[in-house]
């Protein structure tokens, strides 16, 4: 470069700075004026919310109320104010056993509870976390549910066989539950005939096949009637549940392990017109909201109903046994007689039946193949003299 390109190309960069430092200058030369002048008060949206009304099925003491209460503050937090999902428990619009119906006539605009409560509307509601299983537990049904094809079983259940305008979705994956809380330890299968049992959907189907009386009985009405001798033992869920429902104050003699519901899952349903009505990002809203729900709940509950469990056998004098083998065994039993009646009697009832086994087979056998043995751990680090 000459001298002279040189000089010319450093007073064009010099008048271009010049220009860029005017240029940034310029606004707030032009801003110092207004500064003087009353800012104009902010401008707030405010937004109007779509509000859903839900009813769970659950007391408000119980530990499930306050999951549903977890997954409603989640959608509400998630939307920004745009949706609220407001959620009252069980009997406050209509009986828990009610809200299916109530959620498909547009009484409610959602509810929050178990598939097996319309067992008696379809056994195949039962298939849906409370059936049989085949092993897996209850974050491999709810794998099922997303990856295996059982969210389209499912829809095709609740809006072609059975006919229902609502959207219903599975979450929350729950610890295997009790056999029940006996007035005395269960010793034998002998044990288990003609006790008036609660029990509900295609569990009861087994405690029947047991020798047992069932009935069902929402949650709020399990302890009152099992101490006035209405019912001579009863089961509902986990530690954090049964304490809360007043178990241990009517006896103190709770039998672990069992097959009736070794896997647990809940159902949140939607009216469907009301759920296809919102937006598509609402819609997803709620859809994350219940995957990080499941996470959420299944944490929760690790801590919760283990420090339950503990309190109960240290504070209130619950006793715990383990269930006897032979009735193990006999509920194994009982799950291959009512799978082929029913099985016989529902094609979809088959098909869902078909599609689990066919999954948990795969789920089942890697997960046995590859998982060390936790007992083994646990009694090294715990119970190791």
């Amino acid at each position: 470069m000459s001298n002279r390109s040189r000089r010319e190309f450093v007073q064009n960069s010099l008048g271009l700075g010049a220009g860029l430092l005017v240029g940034a200058q310029a606004p707030a030369q032009a801003q110092a004026p207004a500064q003087a002048e009353t800012a104009a008060p902010a401008v707030v949206k405010t937004i109007k919310p779509t509000v859903l009304k839900f009813q769970s099925t659950w007391p408000t003491r119980d530990i499930f109320n306050e999951f549903a209460q977890d997954f409603a503050k989640k959608v509400n937090d998630m939307s920004g104010g745009e949706l609220r999902i407001d959620v009252y428990p069980t009997n406050s619009i209509v009986k828990a056993f009610g809200i299916q119906n109530a959620v498909h006539k547009g009484q409610l605009d959602g509810g929050h509870g178990v598939p097996t409560y319309w067992h008696d509307r379809h056994p195949a509601f039962s298939l849906f976390g409370s059936g049989p299983s085949f092993g897996m537990d209850s974050n491999q049904v709810l794998a099922w549910f997303q990856y295996g094809g059982g969210q389209q079983l499912y829809d095709e259940l609740v809006q072609k066989e059975m006919n229902l305008n609502i959207q219903g979705f599975l979450y929350g994956p729950l610890t295997a539950q009790p056999l029940g809380w006996f007035k005395k330890r269960i010793d034998a299968l002998k044990d288990m005939e003609h006790l008036r049992f609660r029990a509900v959907g295609l569990a009861a189907d087994v405690y029947r096949e047991l020798g047992a009386n069932p009935t069902a009985l929402q949650p709020a009405d399990i302890v009152p009637w099992l101490d006035k001798g209405l019912i001579d033992a009863g089961e509902f869920n986990n530690p954090s549940s049964d304490r809360a429902l007043g178990f241990p104050n009517v006896t103190p003699v709770c039998m672990i392990r069992s097959f009736h519901q070794s896997c647990e899952v809940f159902e949140v349903i939607f009216n469907k017109s009301r759920f296809d009505s919102l937006s598509f990002p609402l819609r997803s809203i709620i859809r994350y909201a219940l995957q990080a729900s499941s996470s959420d709940l299944s944490w929760k509950a690790a801590d919760r109903f283990s420090n339950d469990y503990e309190d109960m056998r240290r504070k209130q004098g619950v006793r715990y046994y383990y269930t006897p083998e032979d009735i193990l065994k006999a509920q194994l039993n009982a799950w291959r007689k009512i799978i082929a009646k029913e099985s016989a009697a529902s094609p979809i009832f088959k098909r869902i039946i078909d599609s689990q086994m066919r999954f948990a087979k795969r789920v089942v056998g890697f997960e046995n193949d590859v998982t060390p043995s936790s007992k083994m751990a646990y009694d090294f680090w715990f119970r190791a003299t």
